[in-house]
């Protein structure tokens, strides 16, 4: 099976990088098909072909009923499904990487002493490097979730015309150098319909996990979208007067009462000033 340390690591970093339901999709992938694969794959499969026993004596012929039968290993198109469904979110994974890095250089910058303090903000980062999925990033994470989504449709397909769901116990063959329809037989293939039927099941769930984080960030995007514009500061372009109007209550109306008492005050006694002031200019004129 080889060693999967490698490509787990690449993956355990993208968690931080992820919504809830891509780290969800992240567990599944690793506890029930790559453990799985690695722990269990090899005891089931591992008599694939020397328990594969066809009833002829003829040279080759069995070895010719093998491939046509399996043409490619169980295990090794599990392994090419994993690889394949991985390689878009390692792509996401470098792209965000790469923000990582251009945002940590510009708050640099800005720090620097020589520095300029007008230059563009941080986006997608915080002080602490927590990344927010927006912008380009939101587009190459859904882009890569649409891909994830038509690959592992696609191996499912693949396996469903390639093997089938169900590990038959005996297969017709009458393949060149066979001299007639000789019959085949696999061993233990109960067990092997349970293995497969287990990955298949994985499968879904994993394009199901898939299919929801796309409707979830859509759905998180389109929220958004309406409270930013709801929450819209009132200008010359939005006047006050488009809102609609706000019900008085009892103590609304005494403070403005208060304050029209007291505007009247003032220009009660403004208006006598003022006329003190001209009788005075009238006086001194004569």
């Amino acid at each position: 099976m080889g060693d999967w340390g490698f490509l787990s690591g690449l993956l355990d970093k993208v968690q931080s990088h992820s919504t809830v339901i891509g780290k969800i999709w992240m567990s599944v992938l690793f506890l029930f098909r790559i453990m799985v694969l690695g722990a269990g794959a090899e005891s089931v499969w591992g008599d694939e072909q020397s328990g594969f026993v066809c009833n002829t004596q003829q040279p080759g012929c069995e070895n010719v009923c093998y491939d046509w039968t399996f043409p490619i290993s169980h295990i090794r198109f599990w392994v090419l499904q994993i690889i394949f469904v991985s390689t878009p979110t390692l792509v996401y994974l470098g792209h965000a990487v790469h923000v990582i890095h251009q945002e940590n250089k510009m708050r640099e910058h800005m720090l620097s002493p020589g520095g300029s303090r007008v230059c563009k903000l941080p986006k997608y980062t915080n002080e602490k490097g927590k990344v927010t999925i927006k912008g380009n990033l939101l587009g190459s994470y859904l882009t890569q979730l649409v891909f994830k989504i038509f690959i592992e449709a696609g191996f499912i397909v693949g396996q469903y015309y390639l093997y089938g769901f169900v590990m038959v116990p005996m297969f017709p063959c009458s393949q060149t150098p066979c001299p007639f329809t000789v019959e085949c037989y696999m061993s233990r293939p109960t067990e092997k319909t349970i293995f497969i039927i287990f990955m298949l099941v994985v499968a879904c769930v994993s394009l199901f996990l898939n299919f929801l984080e796309v409707f979830y960030l859509l759905c998180t995007r389109i929220r958004c979208g309406s409270r930013a514009r709801s929450r819209k500061i009132t200008t010359a372009d939005n006047p006050a007067s488009l809102l609609p109007p706000r019900r008085l209550t009892t103590e609304d109306a005494l403070r403005q009462n208060k304050v029209n008492i007291e505007q009247e005050g003032s220009q009660s006694i403004g208006g006598s000033l003022d006329g003190a002031k001209e009788e005075k200019q009238l006086l001194s004129g004569h």
